[in-house]
Formats: structure tokens, sequence, C-alpha cells
């Protein structure tokens, strides 16, 4: 059995600049009206419309605006802070960069926000989280528990799950609900085969009334220019205690960018022991982040799935993966969704449970073998979803990859002091 700390190191909080990122050292700074001059480097990988972040050094951090122009022209690129205990900015890389190739970009205190409108916006409809770029509604996360539909047990309510989630030209690519298998919903999250102080919970199948995951709060929205995000909190709970026993708080951050024509979702989650007692993860075929596919594709001949190895759904079952596409035909026109893992996600690449006639699919470490979640050390994960018209495009989602698993990196060419000796610092975007 495997214990989670001993196998990953990973970095908690969307603000912190993962992998080789530095920050600015505060002697770097000259004055505080001093513009900061950021190169962005492609590395060996060409980008298109990239989502990237930086670390503010001080006194930036400590501003309430900032203000970004692209050197190459002069023209101002909408940036937005993402509040947190180190603040960053986020902003979309200028149309494509090639493998190899850097943008210049100006990075400056701003008194006034500069008159842009929040193109990607969160806004909670009463019973969800609804987020929309531009026009396109993108998805909503269900924060109140949605009832069983007609004619099928109370059991199966639920919230805490993401859907709809629809592609940028409005086709739905996620099921709820589906009468083959009621206990899946849209994106959501759970452990099938666990033990917690020596009682056996499937907090997945909930005909089997022994757990549940529930929405507990939501804790952050926000709208902007470039992104919108929401955190919310959720609860694992066992259900053959004395009452309703919280076993794992789960905190999701999803983060929507409105990258060109093609939003795009981060979903960290971060996983803590509710109690002193730790959850024993048994080795099992199936559980973790899920997807259950539009209902359209349920045994549709169209219908399949297509992982970052080439399996598809007749040989890729239990095999591990970078990233899986479920697609098919909705409303009788190609589409899909693409869901890639982050390398420092537990035991990356992940297996991957396809399944062999539905619409499903889910990253199941847990096939590798038993581990358990321990008090004080959460078990923190991060995916990226991308929905998409059209036939399936394995080179896409590897460049997808590549941006958001070797993302490119920020370096800052104007500064006094150095730790790489060459009047900079290096950051890797995230």
């Amino acid at each position: 059995m495997t214990s989670i700390s001993a196998c990953r190191n990973l970095v908690v909080g969307w603000a912190v600049v993962c992998g080789l990122c530095r920050s600015v050292s505060p002697g770097a700074w000259a004055s505080e009206s001093a513009p900061l001059v950021l190169e962005v480097s492609a590395g060996p990988y060409g980008r298109e419309n990239t989502p990237v972040v930086f670390t503010l050094p001080e006194p930036l951090a400590q501003r309430g605006t900032v203000r970004l122009i692209l050197l190459d022209d002069g023209r101002e690129v909408s940036s937005q802070r993402i509040p947190g205990e180190k603040p960053a900015v986020a902003w979309i890389l200028a149309g494509r960069l090639a493998a190899g190739g850097t943008q210049r970009y100006q990075l400056t205190a701003g008194d006034v926000p500069p008159n842009i409108p929040p193109g990607v916006s969160c806004r909670d409809e009463g019973a969800r989280l609804v987020i929309q770029a531009g026009s396109h509604l993108v998805l909503a996360y269900n924060h109140t528990e949605l009832p069983s539909p007609a004619g099928l047990d109370p059991v199966f309510a639920k919230s805490g799950h993401i859907h709809p989630v629809y592609t940028p030209s409005g086709r739905l690519v996620t099921d709820d609900f589906p009468p083959d298998h009621a206990h899946q919903h849209g994106i959501f999250w759970a452990w099938v085969n666990t033990t917690f102080q020596g009682r056996k919970i499937d907090f997945w199948n909930q005909a089997g009334r022994t757990g549940r995951v529930r929405h507990e709060r939501v804790e952050e929205v926000a709208s902007g220019p470039v992104f919108a995000q929401f955190t919310a909190v959720l609860r694992h709970e066992c259900l053959t205690a004395n009452g309703a026993v919280p076993v794992i708080e789960e905190k999701w951050t999803v983060r929507v960018y409105g990258s060109g024509d093609q939003p795009l979702v981060d979903l960290e989650s971060v996983q803590t022991c509710a109690t002193d007692a730790p959850l024993v993860v048994n080795e099992y075929h199936y559980g973790g982040l899920a997807l259950r596919g539009a209902r359209d594709w349920f045994r549709q001949p169209q219908s399949d799935f297509l992982t970052s190895e080439g399996k598809t759904r007749s040989d890729g079952n239990h095999t591990r993966a970078r990233w899986v596409i479920a697609h098919g035909l909705s409303g009788g026109q190609p589409a899909g969704i693409c869901i890639l893992g982050h390398p420092q996600n537990f035991r990356s690449p992940q297996p991957v449970r396809l399944h062999p006639e539905k619409p499903y699919f889910c990253f199941s470490p847990m096939i590798l073998g038993t581990f358990t979640i321990d008090p004080g050390r959460p078990y923190v994960s991060r995916y990226r979803l991308a929905a998409f018209d059209g036939p399936v495009q394995a080179e896409r989602a590897e460049r997808l990859w590549h941006d958001f698993a070797e993302p490119p990196t920020i370096r800052v060419v104007n500064t006094e002091t150095s730790e790489n000796g060459d009047g900079s610092d290096l950051q890797k975007a995230k």
C-alpha cells in the first residue's frame, strides 16, 4: 500500500507557479513606478492562444491593478489579477508563437483598471454557477442538490458536479442522470472501493447507500477579461456510521480561460482528510475524476475514445494516458471533449477506465494498487478540459497538453539583480 505523501510533490494553489518558477527579488526594482519587461519564450513547442501566469514581485503584488503592453506593436493586452498569498497575473499569449519564438511585454502598475469588459463571467443562477465566455455558455456547476428524475430512486439526487458542458458552437458533450447509470453526473469525482475506520465505503455507486459526495459551500467567484473562476468545497461522507460522517473535504478551483475560440477549463482538486483517520483507496478497476459523455453517444457507432497513446475503446481500457478524448455525434454533428492530466498528478500518467459500451471514462490511479490519503497530507490533482466541435484532432490535443504540462517560460529582462547571471529571473508559465 502506498502513501500519497511519499509519491508526489505537488504545488497547491493556482497563484503559485510550478516547475522552474522563481519570484523576482525585491532588490530588482529601482522604484515603484519602474516598468517590468517580460520575455515569454515558447520553448520547443509552437503556442497558440496559450494562457500564461506570472507571479507578481513586490511592489506590484501590493497594487490593485496592473497593465500589460505587447512591445511588438504597443497594444494593450487584457490581463487579470489572480488573488492569493502570492498574487499573480494571467493573460493569453497574443495569437501564435512559433517554437523557439519569444514575445516581450511591459508590465506596470495601473491606478485605474483598463476599460476592458469582463469577457468571461461566472454568475450564480440560484441552483448553479454558470460560466460564460462572451456569448458562449461553457459550463455549469451544480451547487444545489438536483433531485432524481421522475421514476428514479431519490438516492440518486446530486450536487457538486459540472453539467452541462458545451462546445463553442453550443453542442452538449456531457450527461446527467443517464437512465443506464443514474449515478454518473457530467464531470464528477468519487472513489469506489475504499476503507475508512474499518468500514467499506463506496462514494460512487449511490444506490449502495454507503457513501456520497455533495456540495458544501462556494468560497469565491470571479469574472474578468481573461478568465472566470470559482472555488467550491465538497464533502465525501460515510453513511454507514451514525448520521453522515465527513471523510474527505475536497476543494475545487475551476478556472475557465476565454482562450480564442477554444475556452479552456482548469480544474484543481485538493482532497484533505476531514478527521484524524486516513482514507484507504483500495485497488480497483475504476474510480476518480470521471466524465459521463453526451446521451447521444450511448451505444452510438460513431462514439469512441482516443488516448494520447493512440488507444481507443477496443484496446485502451486500463492503459496509461496523458489525455483522453471522448467523442461522437451530437445533434448529428461531430463533437467531443478532451481531458488532460497534469504530469505532477499522482501516478502520472494515470491509468484510465474506458467503458466498453457507455460514453464514460475516468482517471483511476488505484488500478495500479492501493494507496492512502493521510491526515495533514492533501491529495492534489490538476486537469485541463477542452470541449470542441468537429472531428477528433490528436495534434491539437498534444498541443494543449504541452501548453498545460510544459508551458512557456517567462524571463524578466530589465532587473538589476539576477539568479541566472544574465539580468533575468525565470518563471514557467502555468
